[in-house]
């Protein structure tokens, strides 16, 4: 461990702080954590400490949503420029022009959604439970969005009508990842497991031997016999492939598809924002309490009990 290194866990033990990195975060901050995952995983990690400070190494919608379901603790995000470029694309103004139109269909929004948006959802879901929540609700046309993908595999995944918004909504690291490339790997390794995440484009999943969250794709990879795994998302989340299981090679379908927002936060930031307190993630109360019923709502849907303190 570096110098720095060390002045980190030991700030972060005298200020009783934790630190969360998503599965997408670089190597160094991985292994500074006390949790890593996918950012609903790690909400749910940090309300089960009793921490009095979050630092969340991963975008803006994730930081958020450790406010929201840790609304007692002080969440910080190393660099405020981290932000999703998905969530950004979902406006408030979109959900109510197609409420207004489809007034009794129920509103899903997918997490990688900014705070602003979830007030006005009726259950929030993850790419691990999306479908499953989807299957669950009472109504064969659902409101989806923000990733036009993700909409589509719930769609092909549930048979049911999905109206996405917006109609463009995409993650641009999953869009940068193509079928093709998947194809011509699979000549270079033709016994090799192709695993995707559902944000890729529907020809990539329909190609793919396992589809799954960041976090599914990691258990996966500790379990399965095949010793070659070619994997379409983030680059990065091969430090978690090869830390459940070293002995196995790792292809990335695409090597530039890459989060450079992910990548913005560095050991310096995370032991200045437990130094400084910087920067603090305020979300009101009113918004807090709105998105925890939907978050709620859908745990009740799923059969999961949760702390609701």
């Amino acid at each position: 461990m570096n110098k720095l290194t060390d002045l980190i866990l030991k700030l972060k033990k005298d200020k009783n702080a934790i630190i969360l990195a998503h599965n997408y975060q670089p190597l160094e901050i991985q292994e500074i954590a006390d949790f890593v995952g996918d950012s609903l995983e790690l909400s749910i990690k940090a309300m089960e400490t009793n921490a009095k400070i979050v630092v969340f190494c991963g975008v803006d919608f994730m930081v958020e949503q450790a406010k929201i379901l840790n609304p007692d603790k002080i969440v910080l995000i190393p660099d405020y420029g981290c932000r999703c470029h998905m969530a950004h694309m979902l406006k408030p103004e979109y959900i109510l022009k197609i409420r207004e139109k489809y007034s009794k269909t129920p509103v899903v929004l997918y997490v990688n959604t900014l705070a602003e948006n979830k007030v006005y959802a009726d259950y929030i879901v993850t790419s691990a439970n999306a479908v499953s929540v989807i299957q669950r609700i009472d109504n064969e046309v659902v409101i989806f969005g923000p990733d036009v993908n993700l909409c589509k595999y719930v769609e092909y995944r549930t048979g049911k009508k999905i109206i996405s918004i917006p109609d463009n909504g995409h993650c641009y690291v999953h869009k940068a990842i193509h079928v093709n490339d998947i194809l011509e790997l699979k000549k270079v390794y033709p016994n090799a497991c192709v695993i995707a995440h559902p944000e890729c484009d529907l020809d990539i999943i329909k190609v793919a031997d396992f589809v799954g969250s960041t976090s599914q794709m990691v258990k996966y990879v500790e379990n399965c016999s095949t010793d070659t795994i070619i994997y379409a998302t983030e680059v990065d989340i091969v430090n978690r492939f090869r830390k459940v299981s070293p002995d196995k090679k790792y292809i990335p379908a695409c090597p530039q598809a890459i989060c450079v927002y992910m990548k913005r936060i560095n050991l310096e930031k995370v032991y200045r924002a437990l130094i400084e307190g910087k920067y603090v993630i305020d979300i009101s109360n009113k918004i807090i309490e709105k998105v925890r019923k939907a978050i709620f709502n859908t745990f009740e849907l799923l059969g999961i009990e949760i702390d609701k303190r």
